[in-house]
């Protein structure tokens, strides 16, 4: 591209390195490294994230305006959680309230972790004037069916003495009756959208406790228990709901929003990038690369890296895409619409170290792209 380097512009749309680099620190270290070797670039940076964590600082990075408030975490105690909002559009990240950070390492509560802090912080989006609401779910330490957060957003989960019952999942074996009718009313005027990179149901065997029970701390015995008080609990407020697309997100906070809220399920990075201006960004690029710490067979399903591509296909503009570790072929990553990855591990082998030395390794990287792409 001899005669482009001029004229080329970059535009940076990738997702976080996790565990290693945010979303905004790969764009800044793709950028240092492409003006290494080429100076006079452009390059536009849009962090991305497709409704898991990272989510709200994609948004903030964005021009939101990054809000704060104190909600109840998993475990029941107090923690600071944050949304983002700009005019009438919030997008909050339910892991922010719920997610596995905020569980101390090594600790877990399958079955009584609450999304009670994601009703909260929805309410506050609610009280900042926020008619949009852009759901992020994804990260959870949680598999409630989202009744902790319809409990705070008013609603009452009863056992059969009339007691409230437990907190989490496996509290739900006890229901027997669930009253709405004291769900805020500001509810029903608001466009709730649900986030997600998952479609998977809310019970059964490619449901929210037997796909991604194990992460979050559950036995085979905690499984089984969680999925028969979730089936039960549909069966309670309606089963039909259970099976739609993204009913098992997040522990099931995807059912809770589709059978009580009104939501409206779409692909995370498909909402996201429409939230954060990918389009008109995408107009002024000749180049758009994308990325994420792992790419391999999970990437093609939903995740940010996938749906960028997609995207800059649709509008003719070239993808390379960077990653800390690549696990698709050629022919896997032609399918998606990127032309070349470009990973770590080819500098440094060692994943740890690869992960420590993720900054400068990108830059490296970056540099690379520069020479093959914009010389």
């Amino acid at each position: 591209m001899a005669d482009g380097a001029v004229t080329a512009r970059v535009l940076v749309a990738a997702d976080k390195f996790k565990g290693s680099l945010t979303a905004v620190q790969v764009a800044e270290r793709v950028t240092a490294g492409l003006r290494r070797v080429a100076p006079e670039v452009r390059v536009d940076a849009l962090p991305v994230a497709d409704g898991g964590d990272g989510t709200v600082a994609a948004a903030v990075a964005a021009g939101f305006e990054r809000r704060e408030a104190r909600v109840t975490g998993p475990l029941g105690d107090p923690v600071t959680a944050a949304y983002a909002l700009r005019d009438t559009t919030a997008v909050v990240e339910m892991a922010e309230a719920s997610g596995l950070q905020h569980l101390p390492e090594g600790v877990f509560a399958p079955l009584t972790a609450t999304t009670y802090g994601s009703g909260e912080l929805l309410l506050a989006a609610l009280e900042a004037g926020a008619r949009t609401v852009v759901f992020g779910v994804g990260g959870s330490a949680t598999t409630d069916g989202g009744a902790g957060m319809l409990t705070a957003l008013g609603a009452r989960f009863l056992e059969a003495d009339g007691k409230p019952v437990g907190p989490g999942g496996g509290g739900l074996a006890a229901l027997a009756e669930a009253d709405l009718s004291g769900l805020d009313p500001r509810l029903k005027g608001i466009d709730l959208v649900l986030a997600s990179d998952v479609d998977n149901p809310l019970t059964g065997p490619k449901g929210a406790p037997e796909v991604y029970g194990r992460q979050k701390g559950a036995s085979e015995d905690d499984i089984a228990v969680l999925d028969a008080a979730l089936a039960h609990y549909a069966s309670v407020l309606g089963p039909e709901q259970a099976e739609l697309p993204g009913a098992g997100a997040a522990g099931g906070i995807g059912y809770g929003a589709l059978v009580a809220l009104g939501a409206r399920f779409r692909p995370g990075i498909e909402v996201m990038l429409d939230v954060l201006g990918f389009a008109p960004a995408l107009e002024r690029a000749t180049l758009v690369i994308t990325g994420e710490g792992s790419l391999d067979e999970q990437t093609l399903h939903g995740k940010a890296p996938a749906g960028v591509a997609a995207a800059a296909r649709a509008a003719g503009i070239e993808v390379v895409a960077v990653c800390g570790r690549l696990a698709l072929a050629p022919e896997a990553l032609g399918r998606a619409g990127i032309r070349r990855a470009y990973a770590l591990t080819a500098l440094e082998p060692d994943p740890v170290v690869c992960m420590a030395e993720a900054g400068p390794l990108l830059e490296r990287v970056a540099e690379s792209i520069g020479r093959d792409f914009l010389r």
